[in-house]
């Protein structure tokens, strides 16, 4: 057995965890849980599956000391930060339950026996089902939210499928103390073992994925990790989907209008999207569009003077430190960007400045169009909105796409809009793309490499990758799931084409 080891990022000091790399033979012990695990969990019913995650909301909060401890010496995140992503982990398993109360996910239709326009057609019965045993994979930067209590594992349970996590190796101590926190409460509620396994270490990830009684994958992180587990995928007896949210620049474009109105509020909000957790998030804006003249120069000197003055903040690992500089290099070397701000090494640990880059919009090429994971910005010049939009064909696809503008701007607004929208997932008027509200309607996902899906993973349809659909033809009302039945049910439904809403 192979002790792992954890780091504090801001120290750099190194310690056993006590946590063992979980070996072959351990892997598919879990794996074969889950699966006798799923056998139980698909015949409970929805408000059984309402009250699990919402039990395992509340022994979240119950935990909520232990846990963010545990996250402050492995993440170097502020206090503050960390409280806030467990509150929205606690609140995405209630928001789950809440939507598998309502039951409209399910997407239930029934066609009954009858004469069609094509001839006597069959009773056919339709709704989506959970698909299995659910791999998900913890992100480096949220130890919480999109980790062992993340959205992926509230969304694959709230869809009825048990989930087995591997374990980040950036915080191997709050993933532990995470999935200790969850299994504990679902075994108090009743949850068959193997609801939830977790596994450690690189060689366990690629064979969990290789698995066959996994049938879905869920994974935040680097794009060239996510062609290795595709890869992977790949090589399986019978594939399944592998759902990456995997790179993304988010672009941000200012027009004339606003620079002119509100240069200093956009150079503030700017630099503190940019800055954010140390710029460690997936929708950061890594490329801004500054229009030129004064209005633009004294925007783009206002996002200097702050990086000037900030202080060193921690990275999360040596990892994200030591490609840091070599990526903002290769910006400036290969891509042609000048160095507006250059960073410094912080004192301690895995920390530096903040850095700012800056192109003119002619001499954008996909060189320059790189992720920087960490606290970095290329700034755009740009003279007529033409070079807006041909810049923005060498960024690669987003997750988002802001634009700042003022009320009188509608054709730029609406020229803008036409420009990006089949670039992002979500579009931004006059804000920031860091922060992701947990809602209903929100779409966390954009076309890759952004994502590699048609799907969120933020937000209640994010269920959706983890049920299939299945239909009943002229079946016995004894076989049938009871939102399929004849008579008042608790969900909408489609009958014989009309929509009716759940019977009170």
């Amino acid at each position: 057995m192979t002790t792992l080891t954890t780091t504090d990022p801001r120290t750099g000091a190194s310690s056993d965890t006590g946590i063992d790399a979980t070996d072959a033979d351990g892997v598919a012990a879990i794996t074969a849980a889950a699966a006798s695990a799923f056998a139980e969990l698909r015949r409970h019913p929805r408000a059984w599956r309402a009250g699990l995650l919402r039990a395992l909301a509340d022994g979240l909060e119950a935990d909520r000391a232990a846990l963010v401890e545990a996250a402050l010496a492995e993440t170097g995140l502020p206090e503050a930060r960390l409280n806030g992503e467990l509150s929205r982990s606690a609140f995405q398993f209630r928001l789950f339950a809440d939507a598998v109360d309502e039951g409209g996910y399910l997407e239930a239709i029934i066609d009954h026996a009858g004469q069609t326009a094509l001839g006597p057609g069959p009773d056919v019965r339709r709704m989506l089902v959970p698909i299995g045993p659910v791999a998900v994979f913890g992100a480096s930067n949220f130890p919480f939210a999109f980790s062992v209590i993340g959205g992926d594992t509230a969304s694959a349970l709230a869809a009825g499928n048990p989930v087995v996590v591997k374990a980040h190796s950036s915080h191997l101590v709050t993933s532990q103390r995470s999935y200790e926190s969850l299994s504990q409460a679902a075994a108090a509620y009743g949850a068959p073992a193997g609801t939830l396994g977790i596994v450690y270490g690189q060689q366990a990830g690629a064979q969990l994925v290789a698995d066959p009684r996994i049938t879905a994958v869920g994974f935040t992180g680097s794009l060239s990790t996510g062609r290795i587990l595709q890869g992977i995928i790949d090589e399986r007896e019978t594939p399944i989907p592998f759902y990456g949210e995997l790179s993304s620049l988010n672009p941000l474009v200012i027009t004339p209008g606003a620079a002119a109105q509100r240069t200093a509020a956009i150079g503030e909000g700017l630099y503190a999207s940019v800055t954010g957790s140390a710029g460690q998030l997936c929708t950061k804006p890594g490329v801004a569009f500054v229009p030129a003249g004064a209005e633009g120069d004294a925007l783009v000197a206002d996002v200097v003077a702050r990086a000037q003055g900030a202080a060193a903040q921690t990275l999360l690992n040596s990892r994200i430190h030591g490609a840091f500089d070599e990526i903002r290099v290769r910006l400036i070397e290969e891509g042609g960007a000048r160095s507006l701000v250059a960073p410094h090494a912080g004192e301690d640990g895995f920390s530096l400045t903040p850095a700012v880059l800056e192109i003119d919009a002619a001499a954008v090429t996909a060189a320059v169009a790189e992720e920087a994971f960490g606290p970095l910005v290329v700034i755009v010049r740009y003279a007529a909105l033409d070079e807006v939009r041909r810049a923005l064909q060498a960024v690669p696809h987003s997750l988002t796409a802001t634009l700042h503008s003022e009320p009188e701007e509608t054709g730029v607004r609406g020229d803008l809009t036409d420009a990006v929208e089949d670039l992002v997932g979500r579009i931004v008027y006059n804000g920031y793309p860091t922060g992701v509200r947990v809602s209903w309607a929100m779409n966390h996902g954009g076309p890759w490499p952004a994502t590699n899906t048609q799907h969120t993973s933020v937000g209640v349809t994010a269920i959706r990758r983890f049920l299939r659909p299945l239909a009943w033809q002229d079946a016995p009302a004894d076989v049938l799931p009871v939102e399929l039945r004849d008579g008042a049910v608790d969900v909408p439904r489609r009958v014989d084409g009309v929509l009716e809403l759940a019977s009170a």
